[in-house]
């Protein structure tokens, strides 16, 4: 698809509908060939959320949704804000120079106005997964204005072409790395540092605002809620990058925390993650939690002691989140161990050849003790406000 602007995909979504009852989830017909209504369960996880104004969502695969309508009509039921898992990565969208490919992301969007559901855009601005030729444009731009060009004109486009239907959008994606050295606790190996320095976080928010002055604009990183010394620079340069920004009016409106959680090898510190978020909250920001799941890599291999272990773990760090007014919502990165990344790639997963049992549900779509908790931590929160 070229980079037009005009295509629109289906109505407009609500914003912040928290839509979850029985009858309103549907299946879009675009991704499954039988459009005949499914159930939704009155006490899926976006139910809950929603009884207290808060969202639950998990991040999506246009493939697994099209094939898997097992996954598809757990989706519908469980979650009311969606992210796409890696079709919004710009070497993705954008392979040949301004020609722009939007066709996966307009599914996930055709499935989330059927079944009432929100979208988040992730991530616009990122130090990984670009395109080939992007690094080369960069480096052999005449001018800074061009240089300029490839980022903001990429966020606009984008942007531009959702504006208006997506809830929130990860402008810029782990910017932090205070193992590289830099004072300032930035990412040095990063194509956007190294061509702008500090500034292209700067730059990228205000064009993400001018694109769509409504959708909630985030600063999405991780490390922040364990004990180990690692997590506690994160934390320090998190702040000091966040009140920077906030001295030069940059419109970073919220912090997404990821929450990949590692419970056997790092210690879950409640009271610094609680100090750590009323810091955020301090400063005028939203905090949602973005990209959760728990590593089990390091567990034994009985699935009972494992799926007790990683519930555990899950309710602590969510409890802390959600008891602070200014979390509006959390989201899994996946919902069915039958799709979870942890499986795929060799450093994350099991060296017993089991499935990482990372996620609420299972592979078969049932749901597991950290479903539990997860519908626990919702269910204990204090309601919030309408939004």
């Amino acid at each position: 698809m070229s980079n037009t602007k005009k295509t629109v995909v289906g109505k407009k979504l609500k914003r912040r509908t928290f839509l979850a009852a029985a009858g309103a989830s549907l299946v879009s017909n675009r991704l499954l060939a039988s459009d005949k209504p499914l159930a939704a369960p009155r006490d899926g996880l976006r139910t809950l959320a929603a009884k207290k104004n808060l969202l639950y969502g998990c991040a999506v695969s246009s493939i697994n949704l099209a094939k898997d309508k097992s996954l598809a009509a757990a989706t519908a039921a469980e979650a009311g804000i969606l992210v796409p898992e890696f079709e919004m990565k710009r070497k993705y969208i954008e392979t040949v120079p301004g020609a722009y490919t939007f066709e996966a992301i307009d599914e996930i969007v055709a499935f989330a106005e059927t079944n009432n559901q929100d979208v988040r855009g992730h991530p616009l601005v990122w130090h990984s997964e670009n395109p080939t030729w992007l690094a080369a444009g960069l480096e052999t731009a005449s001018s800074l204005p061009k240089r300029e060009a490839l980022l903001v004109d990429y966020i606009s486009n984008v942007i531009g072409r959702y504006a208006g239907r997506f809830h929130s959008w990860d402008v810029v994606n782990e910017a932090i790395e205070p193992r590289d050295g830099e004072k300032n606790g930035l990412r040095k190996n990063s194509i956007w540092y190294q061509n702008f320095g500090e500034d292209y976080i700067a730059l990228s928010f205000h064009a993400a605002k001018a694109a769509d002055p409504h959708a909630l604009l985030v600063l999405n990183d991780y490390g922040v809620e364990a004990a180990p010394i690692w997590h506690s620079n994160r934390r320090t340069a998190v702040l000091s990058l966040l009140e920077r920004m906030k001295t030069k009016n940059v419109p970073i409106e919220c912090l997404g925390i990821q929450g990949h959680l590692w419970p056997y090898a790092d210690r879950f510190d409640e009271r610094v993650f609680s100090n750590f978020l009323d810091d955020v909250s301090a400063l005028g920001l939203k905090i949602m939690i973005t990209e959760m799941d728990v590593s089990d890599k390091a567990g034994p291999s009985d699935v009972s002691q494992r799926d007790a272990f990683v519930a555990h773990a899950t309710k602590p760090f969510l409890d802390v989140a959600l008891s602070k007014n200014a979390t509006i919502g959390a989201l899994t990165w996946g919902l069915s161990d039958r799709y979870s990344w942890h499986s795929v790639y060799e450093k994350y997963r099991r060296t017993d050849g089991q499935i990482s049992r990372v996620l609420p549900l299972d592979a078969d779509m049932k749901r597991k003790p950290m479903w539990q908790s997860i519908a626990s931590s919702f269910e204990e929160a204090e309601p919030r406000s309408p939004i």
